[in-house]
């Protein structure tokens, strides 16, 4: 069985610090994916140290195959002490998931892991260890597509303590309030989101304590194929679009109005272009027999890379940035299919000059879809997605 992974997380601040003390580290190898989630003692710059040290130190040496104790022993003998409770460590949860579906957990004095299937709650038994006087649970198990992880801080359970909670979320609340969320979320985003949604609204907006959702679902692979600018040989064009096509697994974008055009006669079908503008800055999109969604191209590849930006610097927990991405243009369009429902990402990029917006002296490097093209490719690569490019 091979499986895919949808990974997301959000954190809240404590009220007035400008860093979070909490950090998570997501990292790839061959055969797994790998999700750690450090809480530095206290909060502001010294917590953020520490849980920067930690996760970066686990992340290195799991990647380099050293053991659990190794893990440990390195992160007591480098973090240092607090002088004044003479402990200075950052709690932390490792989930690692292999293609295989083999999973393995490893959690120190982090709130639980939330472990859901089939819309029930799965138990997570406890198998402590003790390494450098520190106890550890470990757990080796099986995951399946459909199965969802979440790793937190102690911020999610402390939430609304002495306020709308007396003994603040209780993680059997949480629990509850994940499973039935994921009953209606279609994403990782969403779900993190919305749990540290609710953790901000139980602090009253004023976090007591550094909060960090970290969500892993498993998933089936989900590529997209993209489209956008003639090819710089006409010739090339059957060509251009039978790659574009060659996955029928693959969500198909086309952007651009020449782009469009050729698919449509490519492949025999025809475009049926909306004019139904719902936002006056973007055009309206088309409709094409065998494509998933076409758009128009430099203005709404705009709007689709400044969306993305937004969410790479985790402005998603802001309601007005879900409220903008399922608005029905284009861009917004875009930029949904890319974050919620995409593991990997193939562009085709036609070379024509389009006289239209650029100057047909200046070479296609400098040209203005090339920059675009720059920009989304580094933005998608920020996103932890793979991407390809094909020029023709």
């Amino acid at each position: 069985m091979g499986v895919t992974v949808d990974v997301a997380y959000k954190s809240l601040n404590k009220f007035t610090e400008i860093l979070c003390g909490d950090r998570v580290e997501i990292l790839k190898t061959e055969d797994s994916d790998i999700m750690i989630l450090a809480d530095g003692m206290g909060s502001g710059v010294k917590a953020n140290i520490l849980s920067t040290l930690t996760s970066k130190i686990l992340g290195t040496m799991f990647l380099n195959g050293a053991t659990l104790e190794e893990c440990v022993d390195t992160i007591v003998e480098t973090l240092p002490v607090c002088q004044v409770r003479q402990v200075a460590y950052s709690t932390f949860s490792i989930l690692q998931v292999y293609h295989s579906g083999d999973a393995y957990l490893v959690e120190f004095d982090n709130p639980g892991c939330i472990f859901i299937r089939d819309g029930r709650l799965m138990p997570i038994p406890e198998n402590i260890r003790e390494i450098d006087g520190k106890k550890i649970n470990e757990f080796r198990f099986q995951v399946k597509k459909g199965d969802a992880l979440i790793l937190m801080s102690d911020g999610t359970i402390h939430a609304g303590v002495g306020q709308l909670l007396n003994f603040g979320w209780l993680w059997d609340d949480i629990a509850a309030y994940a499973v039935k969320e994921y009953g209606k979320t279609i994403s990782a985003v969403r779900l993190a989101n919305s749990i540290c949604q609710a953790c901000d609204e139980l602090y009253m907006f004023r976090p007591g304590d550094d909060t960090t959702v970290a969500c892993m679902r498993i998933i089936d692979s989900k590529p997209i194929h993209m489209m956008t600018g003639p090819a710089q040989n006409p010739e090339d064009d059957e060509r251009m679009v039978a790659d574009f096509m060659s996955d029928p697994a693959a969500k198909t974008i086309v952007c651009g109005g020449t782009s469009s055009t050729i698919v449509s006669r490519v492949l025999k079908k025809p475009l049926d272009v909306s004019l139904d503008y719902v936002d006056p800055d973007i055009p309206p999109i088309a409709y094409m027999d065998g494509v998933d969604l076409v758009t128009e191209g430099v203005l709404t590849l705009n709007r689709v890379i400044k969306l993305l930006r937004r969410y790479v610097k985790k402005e998603s927990v802001v309601e007005d940035f879900f409220e903008e991405l399922d608005k029905p243009n284009g861009a917004s369009m875009v930029a949904k299919m890319i974050i919620e429902d995409c593991t990997e990402i193939h562009l085709y990029v036609g070379k024509a000059v389009n006289s239209a917006y650029q100057n047909p002296g200046i070479p296609f490097d400098l040209g203005i879809r090339q920059n675009m093209v720059d920009q989304l490719k580094a933005v998608l690569e920020d996103l932890g997605k793979p991407v390809t490019v094909t020029y023709y």
